[in-house]
């Protein structure tokens, strides 16, 4: 049957680098591949105009009308078949069968912050959005036993399809005129997101400086991200850590600059207390990069035996990582071939690919998820 695919598509704006993003774009790079017709949503901000196979939607209002008014009268004008969120919420009202996505849980228990009366809230908000899901897709095991155990979903109608990896993520190296835009030096280090406090940067930094003297003094610590908060705090350790020029924050990487980026880093250190995903890895190993990350979270899953897993709470064991990783070059060239193969086994078909088939398979479950409501 011809299937027409609606997909929220706000994370599309010009300047926005998230895994939801990618996410996004690799569900329509599948479904246009396979001869769906997409029609992407979006709002007056973002600055996507379509691709081969993709028509573009632009409504207007702020964000609780576009989500509960806007968005399902325009898929019942547009006689949708099925509509993908990449987010937790969706249409209430929807008129076709809605898939949702769940990365992580952040949004009602961010680690460390205590909010009660709003993660009530929005743990009640979000049972309400995944009861009425057709299905509802989690990057990870671990976000799936989240999900189930917090919003009381069946395992059964959540199923677990990884981030895929675009085809411009292989194996490259920075130019001259990318390693002076980003400030790289001759070697570095990087790190890739956002600086919220799960991200672990600040031990990250003193961590940096508690590496011999030999290493700090040949390798800068590149912690790029678009991400203002946190950033501030960041640089004034950095500062009385005496790190100076050491640890460079050059700001959003531009998509096409990022593989290059990937590729030159010694190691990509990505120490986070909790992780969804942990997309920056995938795609640095993708690139041959060396990857040290915390043992938390969907890390493990994500990386495997492929790199280098620590506690990130143990600023010895980070520390003796980095230091045994940046020093060998054998060590380097072992953890890259290593990443390769992992990488490589993140395929279409296994991960956007998966996602087209359960936006199908939700279409067709239509009459029994949707009853007489058409």
């Amino acid at each position: 049957m011809s299937l027409r695919v609606g997909v929220d598509g706000r994370e599309l704006r010009a300047g926005v680098r998230t895994g939801i993003r990618r996410y996004t774009l690799e569900v329509l790079r599948a479904a246009a591949a396979r001869g769906l017709e997409c029609i992407v949503y979006v709002d007056r901000a973002t600055g996507f105009e379509g691709a081969p196979g993709v028509r573009c939607a632009r409504l207007g209002g702020v964000t609780p009308w576009w989500d509960q008014v806007a968005l399902p009268a325009a898929l019942r004008r547009d006689a949708v078949d099925v509509f993908l969120s990449p987010y937790y919420k969706r249409p209430l009202a929807a008129p076709c069968p809605t898939v949702i996505t769940i990365h992580d849980l952040f949004f009602i228990g961010y680690p460390g912050r205590r909010r009660p009366l709003y993660d009530a809230a929005m743990t009640l908000l979000a049972r309400r959005y995944a009861a009425g899901a057709g299905a509802i897709v989690a990057d990870s095991e671990h976000s799936r036993r989240a999900i189930v155990e917090r919003l009381g979903v069946g395992v059964e109608r959540t199923v677990v399809i990884p981030v895929g990896l675009g085809p411009e993520f292989r194996p490259t190296v920075p130019s001259a005129a990318q390693r002076e835009r980003y400030r790289l030096g001759a070697a570095y280090a990087l790190y890739v997101g956002n600086f919220l406090p799960h991200k672990n940067l600040p031990r990250l930094l003193r961590v940096w400086a508690a590496l011999p003297e030999a290493l700090r003094s040949s390798h800068r610590l590149v912690l790029a991200g678009g991400a203002l908060v946190g950033r501030a705090a960041l640089r004034a350790l950095a500062g009385s850590l005496g790190l100076g020029d050491r640890v460079v924050f050059p700001g959003l990487v531009d998509d096409a600059d990022l593989p290059a980026l990937y590729g030159g880093a010694a190691a990509l250190v990505q120490p986070s207390l909790e992780e969804g995903f942990g997309l920056p890895a995938l795609e640095a190993m993708a690139c041959g990069a060396p990857v040290v990350a915390g043992r938390r979270g969907a890390l493990p899953e994500v990386v495997g035996d492929a790199g280098v897993l620590v506690d990130p709470e143990d600023e010895r064991a980070l520390a003796a990582a980095l230091a045994r990783v940046l020093g060998s070059a054998g060590e380097r060239r072992a953890l890259a071939g290593r990443g390769l193969a992992r990488a490589a086994s993140f395929t279409a078909e296994r991960t956007a690919g998966r996602v087209v088939e359960l936006l199908q398979a939700t279409a067709r479950a239509r009459p029994a998820l949707a009853g007489s409501a058409r």
